[in-house]
């Protein structure tokens, strides 16, 4: 166990949980003790949570799949839009709307009306409406922006689901479960580990708690990305060779000259 870890997720007050009337007997084992009626988590399964998590995250980057980062909450919005963009997967970080996994084909349509709302708003397309119409267009693409902005580049259902408190994102939980996807989450004391795949125990309210518990996460994600995308370049510069044609001999007689005509 790396001491570093330790250090920072104690310092982020990753292993406070909530009050000790507030906690699900199912988190028992993740519990060091209780002080001031406060529950405190144990911060060694944290670190093994963290580590299972990145190496199966690593796994699912590899293959080249998804993983979606969800977190609504307050405290976690930019974080997760910060993170998840760094890695270049999807997010969503303001609203779950029902049905973006289970009903994926209307969230593809409803991002093609993104599209097209953009198109009118930054041409001379958005001159032809009355002002009442400019307005409801207007406040349409701003909705939309907010809820489907970060689902861009999901062209297809993720491999696995990145969630702060599975508690309050108990719907996209309800249907990851109902798809077969795998859930990766940060659980306080008050959730029930049962509904998550790779539970990672610690404070999901607190924002440097988020920060770095997501931070690690994203850049195990990252790195395999990198590594994956470094043998793709190196494929193609490979292949590129190859199929280069072969240089062209210089006949005897020629050489034989330009050796004459250098000496002279």
């Amino acid at each position: 166990m790396s001491q570093t870890i330790v250090q920072e997720l104690v310092e982020a007050g990753v292993h406070f949980g909530h009050r000790a009337s507030r906690w699900n007997p199912k988190m028992a084992a993740y519990i060091y003790g209780r002080k001031k009626q406060i529950h405190i988590i144990d911060i060694r399964e944290t670190v093994r949570g963290i580590l299972r998590a990145k190496k199966y995250l690593a796994q699912v980057a590899e293959g080249g799949s998804l993983v979606l980062f969800v977190g609504t909450k307050r405290q976690a919005s930019a974080t997760i839009e910060r993170e998840a963009a760094r890695c270049g997967m999807p997010f969503i970080s303001e609203r779950w709307l029902g049905g973006t996994l289970t009903n994926f084909r209307t969230i593809r349509s409803r991002l093609s009306r993104l599209e097209e709302l953009e198109e009118i708003r930054s041409s001379d397309k958005i001159d032809a409406y009355s002002k009442k119409a400019q307005s409801a267009l207007n406040r349409e693409f701003r909705k939309m922006y907010r809820n489907l902005n970060g689902l861009r580049n999901m062209n297809r259902l993720p491999e696995c689901l990145v969630v702060i408190d599975p508690k309050k994102e108990k719907n996209a939980i309800r249907e990851a479960r109902k798809l077969g996807i795998t859930t990766v989450a940060l659980i306080d004391t008050d959730c029930d580990p049962d509904l998550v795949d790779l539970p990672i125990p610690g404070n999901d309210d607190g924002i440097r708690s988020i920060e770095r518990v997501v931070h690690h996460l994203a850049d195990a994600i990252a790195a395999t990305r990198a590594v994956a995308e470094a043998k793709s370049d190196e494929a193609a510069v490979a292949s590129t060779i190859e199929a280069a044609p072969p240089a062209e001999a210089v006949p005897p007689a020629e050489a034989a000259e330009v050796v004459v005509d250098k000496d002279a």
